[in-house]
């Protein structure tokens, strides 16, 4: 009889899958647990865990390193509304982010949340520069990012990216999205965010 029970219980758990929107699910569609991040520096830090609609109404605005705890996803909306006619519209923006993904998606037939990984793995800088002051003369200094910035810094390119191909043009935000982020995905230059990061590099080369 015990093994009766233990068989049934083993089912059970084989035929457990994810609640659609809750855990793993982004949009309650795209599977995070098959994302790979190919860059080991950023991996610890990009969190795409969501529960339902990512929108936690900044509860970790104010706490030590909270945004550690947002989903990537969120993260992104949030810099869409930074300037621009999304100021202040999370909804349009996580909407326009969605259909993104959704048309990515019916493109290529993988998963959409790779391509975004991949697109923040190839935006992210690996190193900057400050101003160092000796005297009354400051001379630039090339210093390495550290994997939390790099983070922010990828996806305020990508953004902003998306953002400035709206501006003079009858291109929609999605189609914006879309644009920036296939191109980001395969370290294409002509993406903003890509181009942004060589450029800096090439600055912090040169200031080394």
């Amino acid at each position: 009889m015990s093994d009766e029970v233990e068989t049934q219980e083993e089912t059970t758990v084989e035929e457990a899958k994810p609640i659609a929107g809750i855990g793993t699910l982004v949009f309650g569609k795209y599977d995070a647990a098959e994302v790979v991040c190919r860059d080991p520096g950023l991996a610890p830090y990009i969190n795409l865990s969501t529960v339902g609609v990512p929108h936690t109404g900044g509860r970790h605005a104010n706490a030590w390193f909270g945004k550690a705890k947002l989903s990537v996803v969120e993260r992104f909306t949030n810099k869409l509304m930074r300037t621009g006619k999304y100021t202040g519209k999370k909804m349009g923006a996580l909407k326009a982010f969605e259909a993104a993904l959704d048309s990515m998606a019916e493109r290529s037939g993988e998963n959409p949340l790779q391509a975004f990984v991949d697109a923040i793995c190839y935006a992210a800088p690996m190193e900057e520069i400050t101003r160092i002051k000796f005297g009354a003369v400051s001379q630039p200094k090339a210093v390495d990012s550290s994997p939390s910035r790099r983070l922010d810094v990828a996806l305020g390119n990508l953004a902003k990216g998306a953002q400035q191909g709206t501006s003079k043009s009858k291109r929609t935000l999605t189609q914006c999205i879309i644009n920036e982020l296939t191109k980001a995905s395969v370290g294409d230059v002509t993406s903003f965010a890509v181009a942004k990061k060589e450029e800096v590099q090439r600055i912090a080369a040169s200031a080394r």
